[in-house]
């Protein structure tokens, strides 16, 4: 059963506060029996047509919405309800308003045939155009979503989050029966199916539908706030110059099964955290955790790599996921916030075959190419194209124990000396330490562990969100051009020597 428009807007928007759109819907010209469907279906939803538009608010935030009303038709969308769709996303991008569509459709109206089916090209128009201009566009899928409507504006969310055990899919299990002659296979097009493919971010009732939408809207609309956290660290520890550690002592320190990762920062530095979940294309990797959240107050979208042992290796559907996380950035224009722990990225058969080398060459075109502030933490281990495809950023911090090598010391080992024994001296010798790294201009902070983050970890993980703060708040200074020229040019010249045999040092 379907949810009835008019009980999402009174469980989502503020009491009082919706306003409808809605002009009466234009004519279509129908025939005798088309008129006399309209006129049922008007008499039993008591609506004019198969969506309502209109603004409200939700926690005193404007927000434009659309609601599907599944007792007109089905749902389905014509010529009438497509121009009502399009007026509303134009009118929202007009007014700068976030936008929250929620289908239940059966798709295309049939009784109008191609030129309804059409109507799904000029409502993407509508919605790209609306994300184009920076603004946040949530969808929510009801109790069904079929066909067309889920083939387009149904799927185009920067969030989209599903009603428990709703049908979603594409073709309808009635029409594949007729066409097949023989039934869709049970438990494909459910909302919980498609979140365990990564398909879409949440299963969400609607009582907590509010809640998600506020909670997004805050992080997507870029509002920073004072620091909400109570101060456990001051600027002073971070500026304290750590001590210098052996290469081989940080690669036995960071590979500690107990060593605090991303999750813990985040708990201990971020709020409004808006956990996504997928790569869109039927993909999901716990390997990598993408999520909206503001750090020490500053609103960004933080991709980390939170794998824990060497089972959790980087496969192609992670940096997929890391991928989604750049273009979310880019489209909501919030900074980029990248947590390096990996030991590398998966060899075998299966990633070689699933585009491995191709997907760190994309994560790397298009993290250089973003106009939105970045930054990367080594957190720990940084091995191979799985911490590379993350790391060239605007700032490059790094933990004391952190590393980055092109491959584990053993690997470098058995490449020169054909055995692993040499593991430690490979280290030393390729300058994978912080220390290492700052020097040679690689990062620009070392956090410091005091002696170590698994001794200390919730005082490590807020150091870490304090320098991630620190980092954004000098980004946020410089401009997007400015700030995109330093960046090419650090990546241009890391590791030519200036003519006096200096190594360049991008933060001195």
């Amino acid at each position: 059963m379907s949810t009835p428009a008019h009980v999402l807007i009174d469980a989502v928007l503020d009491r009082g506060t919706f306003v409808f759109w809605d002009a009466p819907p234009l004519d279509v010209h129908p025939s005798p029996d088309y008129a006399a469907s309209l006129a049922r279906a008007r008499e039993r939803s008591g609506l004019d047509e198969a969506v309502v538009t209109g603004e409200g608010r939700i926690r005193g935030r404007r927000v434009a919405l659309i609601a599907c009303e599944f007792d007109f038709l089905g749902g389905s969308v014509g010529v009438a309800a497509a121009e009502r769709v399009v007026t509303a996303v134009e009118r929202a991008t007009a007014l700068r308003l976030p936008l929250l569509a929620t289908t239940a459709s059966g798709g295309t109206r049939m009784q109008e045939g191609t030129v309804a089916f059409l109507q799904m090209v000029k409502i993407t128009i509508a919605v790209t155009r609306h994300k184009a201009a920076g603004l946040p566009y949530l969808v929510y899928l009801r109790n069904p979503t079929m066909g067309g409507v889920f083939a387009s504006w149904g799927s185009l969310g920067h969030i989209t989050a599903a009603e428990p055990g709703a049908t979603v899919g594409f073709l309808g299990p009635r029409v594949f029966e007729q066409l097949y002659g023989e039934p869709f296979p049970a438990g494909v097009q459910t909302a919980e199916n498609l979140f365990a493919h990564g398909l879409i971010d949440g299963v969400v009732p609607v009582r907590f539908l509010r809640l998600l939408a506020h909670r997004a809207l805050i992080v997507m609309m870029g509002e920073q706030a004072a620091d909400p956290l109570a101060p456990q660290v001051s600027s002073d520890e971070l500026a304290a110059a750590p001590a210098d550690v052996s290469a081989w002592d940080a690669v036995t320190a960071s590979r500690n099964p107990r060593r605090p990762g991303v999750r813990l920062v985040l708990r201990q530095s971020a709020t409004d955290n808006v956990p996504l979940s997928g790569t869109g294309q039927g993909e999901n990797d716990d390997s990598l955790l993408l999520t909206l959240a503001r750090i020490r107050g500053y609103p960004c979208v933080i991709v980390g790599q939170a794998g824990n042992g060497p089972a959790a290796l980087l496969e192609p559907a992670a940096l997929r996921l890391a991928q989604r996380g750049m273009r979310l950035a880019e489209e909501l224009r919030l900074p980029l916030v990248l947590a390096i722990d990996t030991w590398g990225a998966a060899l075998s058969r299966e990633a070689e075959e699933g585009g491995l080398a191709g997907e760190i060459a994309r994560c790397l075109a298009e993290l250089v190419n973003l106009t939105v502030p970045t930054i990367s933490v080594l957190l720990g281990q940084g091995t191979g194209g799985g911490a590379l495809a993350m790391l060239p950023a605007d700032r490059v911090l790094c933990a004391q124990h952190g590393w980055l090598a092109p491959l584990p010391p053993e690997g470098a080992s058995a490449v020169v000396f054909r055995s692993a024994d040499h593991a430690a001296e490979m280290a030393e010798w390729q300058g994978i330490s912080s220390a290492d790294l700052y020097r040679d201009g690689i990062v620009d902070r070392v956090i410091p562990e005091r002696p170590d983050a698994t001794a200390e970890p919730d005082e490590f993980a807020n150091r870490v969100g304090l320098a991630i703060s620190e980092a954004l708040a000098e980004l946020s200074l410089i401009p997007s051009d400015v700030r995109m020229a330093q960046r090419m040019d650090r990546y241009r010249r890391l590791g030519v020597p200036d003519p006096d045999g200096r190594h360049v040092q991008p933060h001195s």
